[in-house]
């Protein structure tokens, strides 16, 4: 049972180095009073060596701080002066190098500082917990554990929780509720095993990889463009993630591997390539280093060829035959023909994935407590779509466990150790199901957990087998669904299109959501089942009605390209800002009605009678930012990359975002001159500013401050209810129209010319540029009035809609447009 009153108000992290200094960084991140220790520097300032470490993190990318600022809490401290500190911190995180001696050696010197509550855990990635805790009194081993972030901590999900045999279990599961909450994490328990779950399996899978790399005689960087996006992994696939985490990490969890599991079936596979400790001994040790598997030279990346033992430049092209076979969808052909195929690449798969299904299912009794554990463990901690065994399940269980027997029988698995009984049961199709995951040391399947915190995830993440019920359907079209979950009359909006754009179906759908919210139900919210909020304006729905009079084959070919550009990269997905196409087909009057009912539907968001809350996780750019900055409220995960980034293609916000920053402008200097203020919103505007974080929303004026942040993206809706009910419960009305308010007017204009013409003179933008921030500046300022001029909302909308189309008709702007359709990269003309 966890303790209700368990409260955190400060966290010391011990250890400064790359984990410890990004653990210390991300509990900033969390609003957690944090220090951070490190050995006394040789210096006047004994400090100084962990202020080095977190100078470190401001120039790191990508960044461990939410926003810059953040880096300025971290309160330094070092083990000759500061170990007394202790006593009042809530939870220690020990994150030093990982030798045993060290550890032990540190354990007993902060052990008599630590206060009478205080919870120790270390961050080590695979030493023995129970070895670990020897070292601390026997008091204190109740409150001892392990607890493995995966790097960079910021943005991976994982962490692992290790319980040692004294271990509180009360403890724990408090430990457990502040890591999800506070911190955002996904926990898996972890049994104390060598690299417990997900270095185990992941570091088996690149074992693997490499063995049958060698074996089948593949480069690195073919093994990478096999080995990444074509199977659900991500594109740093197999040796690019080994540069990323470093050689020598990697080479120190495998070396864990070879030293403490020696009667491991597959003990023999694990030690470092001669080729891998060549590139260690000289210093190559990957992306930290600029140089190891890979190296950029000028623009273009090069690769390792173990034939020559040079660096040659990457091409990792896949047949082409094995690549249109992966991208299937049926994944039980896809395993069945890739072990049918003669090619290398085909047998070569095949080989990773059986010997991945072999070596989790003799291993999983010992590791993990259940199936679920071990693939939400790999999903979170390597990025996979889907963990092993919820790809075997997808394949056919019995058929696939049938071709590993015969594999192991032939002598072409790397182990004759059997499959377990219980994964060749012949009723068995699989681990996952509604009730549960299989858990072998009880032949159950094994429910999730009960602990409070996870009443606040309404829609955890999934594994294969578990159904998604999003409630009950209020209505639904092709492009939305109106939904509620019952026993709160608070009804939610979910997008259908893909990246959930934003095109006139879309908009229809939410005018009927709002006027059917304002009558049966106590407030609205906007959330999607999966990120992101919203990529911004529909291309294609926007140009299905101009196919017939524009260029087919231009349209189908740049509508194409801007679907699987807006999937790869956050970049890319600034591309379908809004509806520049239409120009080609003649239809600006079209385009014209398509924006004054965005902007419609904006204001209906903001004038609704009642409530409206934006429930924001990953993109919200364009549109997506517009229909944010029109709710009365929103709520956005850290993770939340906001922006109007329509500037990228030579056009500008006009579904309200540039009304709205002007409103907020005036409304926040109450009623004097509004141009200081709008300096920063224009600034923000005329450079397409992506924010990379919630927090940096709320700076660069996107979110504002009684917006809500969360940690936890499967907690967002939950935390979106509890706004929107209280909005409810307070009484709500919608603001009163805006009436009349100043504008910056011609001065506000002159003034931004005036930076633009600078910056054009010096040649930092085009002519094509200052053409567009001329139109952003004459729209924010209200066009060339009189300074405090009083307009309404509605002025502001028309400055928008005209600005839009006029520049939609300049050749400039539909050459910005085509070439980041086609290419993916901003074009400066």
């Amino acid at each position: 049972m966890s303790n209700n009153n368990f409260i955190v108000r400060k966290v010391a992290v011990l250890g400064a180095g790359v984990m410890g200094a990004q653990i210390a960084a991300h509990l900033i991140n969390a609003n957690v009073e944090t220090l951070l220790f490190e050995l006394p520097a040789k210096q006047d300032d004994l400090n100084a060596n962990a202020a080095k470490a977190v100078e470190n993190l401001k120039k790191q990318e990508p960044a461990p701080f939410s926003v810059a600022t953040k880096a300025a809490y971290i309160q330094l401290a070092n083990y000759d002066q500061h170990l007394e500190l202790l006593k009042d911190c809530d939870i220690v995180i020990e994150a030093i190098a990982e030798r045993m001696e060290w550890k032990t050696e540190l354990y007993k010197k902060v052990a008599p500082n630590l206060g009478k509550h205080t919870i120790f855990a270390s961050n080590t990635s695979g030493l023995s917990i129970n070895q670990l805790v020897q070292a601390f009194p026997k008091n204190l081993r109740n409150r001892f554990c392990g607890i493995h972030f995966f790097n960079p901590p910021r943005y991976m999900h994982l962490v692992e929780l290790i319980a040692c045999e004294d271990s509180d279990a009360a403890i724990l599961d408090d430990l457990e509720n502040f890591l999800v909450t506070f911190l955002g994490k996904g926990i898996i328990r972890a049994k104390d095993t060598p690299n417990f779950i997900a270095n185990r399996v992941g570091i088996f899978s690149m074992l693997a990889t490499m063995h049958h790399a060698k074996e089948f005689g593949l480069g690195f960087d073919l093994v990478d463009a096999l080995t990444g996006s074509l199977i659900g992994r991500p594109k740093s696939a197999t040796f690019r993630t080994a540069d990323i985490v470093g050689l020598d990490t990697l080479a120190h969890v495998v070396n864990t591997m070879r030293d403490m599991l020696p009667a491991d079936p597959w003990h023999r596979y694990f030690i470092v390539p001669d080729w891998l400790q060549d590139l260690i001994d000289k210093g190559a040790l990957g992306q930290k280093t600029k140089c190891g598997i890979y190296q950029k030279k000028g623009k273009d990346i090069h690769v390792l060829d173990l034939v020559t033992q040079e660096y040659r430049l990457s091409t990792g092209n896949c047949n082409e035959e094995i690549k249109e076979l992966l991208k299937h969808k049926n994944a039980a052909g896809n395993l069945a023909a890739l072990r049918e195929n003669p090619h290398p690449q085909a047998q070569f798969l095949w080989a990773i994935f059986r010997d991945l299904f072999h070596y989790c299912s003799v291993h999983l009794v010992s590791i993990a407590d259940n199936a679920r554990d071990l693939d939400l463990a790999v999903r979170w901690g390597f990025g996979w779509n889907q963990g092993p065994f919820e790809i075997w399940q997808t394949s056919g269980w019995s058929e696939i466990a049938t071709w590993i027997n015969e594999d192991i029988d032939a002598g072409k698995s790397m182990s004759t150790t059997p499959l377990p009984i219980w994964a060749l049961e012949t009723k068995r199709s699989g681990v996952h199901s509604r009730t549960g995951s299989y858990a072998p040391s009880t032949k159950t399947e094994h429910p999730r957990s009960t602990l409070p915190v996870y009443q606040r995830q309404l829609f955890p993440d999934r594994v294969l087998g578990e159904e998604a019920k999003y409630g009950k359907t209020i209505f639904e079209t092709d492009a939305i669904r109106m939904w509620h979950t019952g026993g709160d009359d608070i009804a939610i909006v979910s997008f259908k299109s893909k990246m959930h754009t934003i095109g006139s179906d879309v908009l229809d759908g939410m005018q009927q959501a709002i006027e059917e919210a304002e009558q049966n139900w106590r407030a609205l919210i906007i959330w999607q089942t999966e990120p992101p909020f919203s990529a911004g304006a529909n291309l294609q729905k926007a140009t299905e009605h101009l196919k017939n009079s524009g260029s087919p084959t231009t349209l189908s070919v740049l509508t194409k390209k801007l679907e699987k550009a807006v999937r790869s990269t956050v970049l890319k997905a600034a591309r379908n800002l809004n509806l520049a196409d239409a120009l080609m087909a003649g239809k600006l009057a079209e385009v014209e009605a398509m924006i004054a009912q965005f902007q419609q539907t904006s204001k209906g968001l903001k004038y609704s009678m009642v409530p409206t809350v934006a429930a924001v996780d990953g993109l919200a750019l364009g549109g997506g930012c517009e229909f944010v900055m029109h709710c009365d409220r929103a709520v956005a995960t850290l993770e939340s990359y906001i922006g109007l980034v329509e500037v990228g293609v030579g056009l500008l916000p006009a579904g309200g975002g540039c009304k709205e920053f002007a409103l907020r402008a005036a409304q926040n200097t109450k009623g004097d001159d509004p141009l200081a203020l709008l300096k920063n919103y224009f600034k923000t505007v005329a450079t397409a500013q992506m924010a990379k974080s919630a927090e940096q929303a709320k700076e660069l004026g996107y979110l504002r401050p009684a917006d809500q942040i969360v940690m936890n993206r499967f907690e967002l809706l939950h935390a979106a209810k509890m706004q929107a009910i209280a909005l409810a419960d307070a009484g709500y009305r919608p603001p009163l129209k805006a009436g009349k308010f100043p504008v910056a007017g011609s001065t506000g204009v002159a003034t931004f010319k005036s930076m633009l013409v600078n910056m054009l003179e010096g040649e930092y933008i085009s002519e094509h540029d200052y053409l567009i921030g001329n139109k952003v500046a004459y729209v924010m300022c209200g066009g060339n009035l009189t300074p405090g001029s009083l307009v309404d909302e509605d002025w502001f909308l028309e400055l928008e809609r005209n600005a839009f189309i006029e520049l939609l008709a300049t050749e400039k702007t539909q050459a910005r447009v085509e070439y980041m359709l086609k290419t993916g990269k901003p074009l400066r003309n």
